[in-house]
């Protein structure tokens, strides 16, 4: 695998998760056990937004050529998985369902598989 390969993976599933919280926005929550009025679905669609700038940002990585770039794009990814599931691990403290510890296994997957096709373990900007 590479990292462009691993950037339009990322960019699918994150486009199909916004995709899907926005057609069914009742569907993820309901997998860890949360039911959703169709009045609070605001939040499922605010999430879309989020999910569909990251993945908009995946695939901007991937045709990127400048190293500094895919580097911010790599650490923008890592940040933003890496804060969902520090959130997910304390909605976890809160009483949420159990089943979302695959999403936070998923998630530190995620961080490992960019953490190392991204380099970002092993150089170190020498601009310092």
């Amino acid at each position: 695998m590479t990292l462009r390969i691993l950037l339009i993976i990322h960019a699918i599933i994150t486009f199909a998760a916004g995709a899907v919280l926005v057609v069914a926005p009742e569907a993820i929550p309901r997998v860890i056990g949360i039911r959703l009025a169709p009045g609070t679905f605001l939040i499922c669609y605010l999430l879309a937004g989020a999910e569909f700038s990251i993945a908009f940002l995946s695939f901007y990585g991937v045709r990127s050529r400048d190293a500094e770039c895919l580097r911010l794009v790599v650490r923008t990814i890592i940040v933003f998985h890496a804060s969902t599931a520090v959130l997910e691990i304390y909605a976890l403290t809160q009483g949420i369902d159990v089943t979302l510890w695959g999403n936070v296994a998923l998630r530190v997957i995620v961080i490992a598989l960019f953490s190392y096709y991204g380099g970002v373990l092993k150089r170190r900007d020498s601009s310092a």
